[in-house]
């Protein structure tokens, strides 16, 4: 398993970058003299590049050894993080989180369809849940020990240690991990082919919506906690969501084994993700009950990629991990969106609940793609 853990620790270097920017915010405001919303469009930025270099640079790299595309991926990541953490203005910090997205939307789906082949049969589980598992430890460690180092000095020492993260995971897939090959995957036409089949769309559709919510409003969750509270408050709820997306990403597999048709388990988990994002007005100012909602948000919102992934797996078999890419791309191109769009609500002057019950309506919609999927029975196709 020690191969594993080096794709791990990568996961985990791309977890607390992916994440901890919504918690530095107002720091990185104050050093580039811009507002959350302007700084919130590096987020829109690094998740954009991340959604489109997976099935880009995956396909024209697909020739190299997986070795030395995680390589390259890793050298690109950190190298970025080392212009993150240095720039003096805001165009330099923009350009930094583009170049950072590409290197990790290189290294994520290669990471986890590679896992696969460093492990026997009978760990196979074991080794990606590991793998993707990296990614929300990232998260719940990480971030709030990032934000802690941020608030000790500032928030270019947060980015210095995801930086030291990248080059540790850069030596030890230099040293530990073996050069070899994944099947051949389908080129661009093929995977865009896919992206146009109706029963596909009809499950990335939910996909993009959930992300524009969930992880739109995530980025600029330190704004909606110093209205309602006190910027010395986002740790505490950036590590319940966390909490709850720990929680989350690894109980859903159980739960998935144990129910037929997994659209419903969707459609349970986006009603209970629009209920948790409904009750953070309702519930933050009291103390006792005011992180359940930020730990109902974090586990339903981690919770619903497994389910989608199972429902395109058993649906389109024979290009499984094709549409597994795929929904992962739309997930950031999902976030993308959210945060463009949250920063243009900001901007707008506009109070945080109208980040919050935007998101809200966002979800809603979701909740009618997937009744509309259950009963018209979209995904029931044949395999392609």
């Amino acid at each position: 398993m020690k191969k594993i853990w080096v794709l791990t620790l990568g996961m985990f270097a791309l977890g607390m970058d992916t994440y901890i920017v919504a918690g530095l915010l107002p720091d990185m405001g104050r050093a580039f003299h811009k507002n959350s919303a302007e700084i919130g469009q590096g987020v829109t930025v690094f998740t954009l590049f991340y959604a489109l270099s997976a099935p880009i640079f995956s396909t024209i790299l697909a020739k190299y050894s997986v070795k030395k595309t995680l390589l390259l991926a890793l050298l690109t990541f950190s190298f970025a993080n080392i212009i993150t953490m240095i720039s003096m203005n805001f165009t330099l910090y923009i350009i930094s989180r583009c170049i950072a997205g590409l290197g990790a939307g290189l290294f994520s789906p290669m990471a986890v369809s590679s896992g696969g082949y460093l492990v026997e049969q009978k760990d196979k589980g074991k080794a990606l849940a590991f793998i993707v598992g990296g990614m929300s430890v990232g998260t719940v460690i990480g971030v709030p020990a990032g934000l802690q180092l941020a608030q000790l000095i500032n928030w270019r020492w947060a980015m210095g240690v995801i930086v030291l993260i990248g080059i540790l995971a850069i030596f030890t897939t230099l040293i530990y991990l073996p050069n070899f090959k994944l099947p051949a995957t389908p080129n661009l036409k093929e995977r865009f082919s896919l992206f146009i089949n109706p029963s596909v769309l009809s499950v990335v559709s939910v996909t993009i919506c959930t992300a524009i919510a969930s992880l739109g409003l995530y980025t600029y969750l330190s704004q909606v906690i110093s209205e309602y509270l006190s910027i010395n408050a986002v740790s505490l709820y950036l590590t319940a969501w966390g909490i709850g997306g720990l929680i989350g990403s690894f109980g859903v597999g159980f739960i998935i084994d144990k129910i037929k048709d997994t659209r419903y388990l969707i459609l349970f988990i986006l009603i209970a993700l629009t209920i948790s994002v409904l009750l953070i007005p309702i519930l933050i100012k009291i103390q006792i009950l005011s992180v359940i909602p930020f730990i109902l948000w974090g586990a339903m919102g981690w919770a619903t990629q497994a389910p989608q992934q199972h429902i395109l797996l058993k649906h389109h078999s024979k290009q499984g991990s094709t549409s597994v890419a795929l929904n992962s791309s739309v997930n950031y191109l999902g976030s993308a969106l959210g945060a463009a769009l949250g920063g243009l609500i900001l901007a707008q002057g506009l109070n945080v609940k109208v980040l919050i019950y935007s998101a809200a309506a966002v979800l809603l919609v979701a909740i009618l793609i997937q009744l509309r999927n259950i009963i018209c029975g979209k995904n029931k196709v044949t395999n392609d």
